[in-house]
């Protein structure tokens, strides 16, 4: 329960043209690369675990989350990105894993309680700040999952554990390489399947790297991470 007191891709370059890790108020935490300008927003807080409409797993070893106002969660698009927030006690980083249907305006995130209360008094409840798209602390390379019920005929793919916000999802087929849509869910869905055998994979960022990967079949058990073989450059 949350406590409030007294297109996807074009959305995410908005923030950057005209422009999940937790960090301390004095500790930014890993490489720390801007993907945007600062924008001025609303931190309010709420009971999460790391779940949410992103449909990640629960993270209670790291609270460094936020959900943001559903008008910038677009259909998805900002799962996985991470945010630096400057509050009255110092600068954090989050990271997004949920909509808030709650929140009211733009740029407003709803902070875990944990993360709430390293940058401002949660006796506030409603803080004014500013904040601005940067590179997540991420160790190790892209991980991949499939939707649970994937198989050759219809293909889930959720892409998570990555440096940068991804932007297009694709598949090789024929020669080709097709782009899959990313449904509001967080999983990039091909309704056809992507068929059989080895699957290769392309992977576009927020800034425009571009990371492939082949992974060894389809499988219909979201238990199941795959790791890739890279993962987006920090700087």
């Amino acid at each position: 329960m949350r406590i409030q007191t007294p297109a996807p891709a074009r959305w995410l370059a908005a923030i950057v043209l005209p422009l999940l890790t937790a960090c301390g108020p004095t500790d930014p935490g890993g490489a720390l690369r801007a993907l945007g300008d600062y924008q001025n927003g609303l931190i309010t807080y709420y009971d999460a675990d790391g779940r949410g409409n992103c449909l990640y797993d629960a993270s209670p070893q790291n609270m460094g989350v936020a959900a943001i106002w559903i008008g910038q969660f677009q259909e998805s698009a900002i799962c996985g990105a991470c945010a630096e927030v400057e509050g009255p006690k110092g600068t954090l980083r989050v990271r997004i894993v949920d909509s808030c249907p709650d929140c009211t305006t733009p740029g407003h995130l709803d902070l875990s309680r944990e993360a709430f209360a390293k940058i401002a008094d949660p006796v506030a409840g409603r803080v004014n700040v500013r904040w601005r798209l940067v590179t997540c602390d991420i160790q190790g390379p892209l991980r991949y999952r499939f939707k649970e019920g994937s198989s050759q005929y219809w293909t889930g793919i959720q892409v998570f554990n990555h440096r940068v916000p991804v932007t297009k999802l694709e598949y090789w087929k024929n020669s080709a390489w097709v782009a899959v849509k990313r449904e509001s869910y967080n999983y990039f869905v091909e309704p056809k399947g992507m068929g059989t055998g080895q699957l290769k994979l392309r992977v576009t960022g927020l800034d425009g790297q571009v990371l492939e990967d082949t992974l060894p079949g389809i499988v219909g058990d979201n238990s199941k991470i795959f790791d890739g073989s890279a993962q987006f450059k920090a700087n």
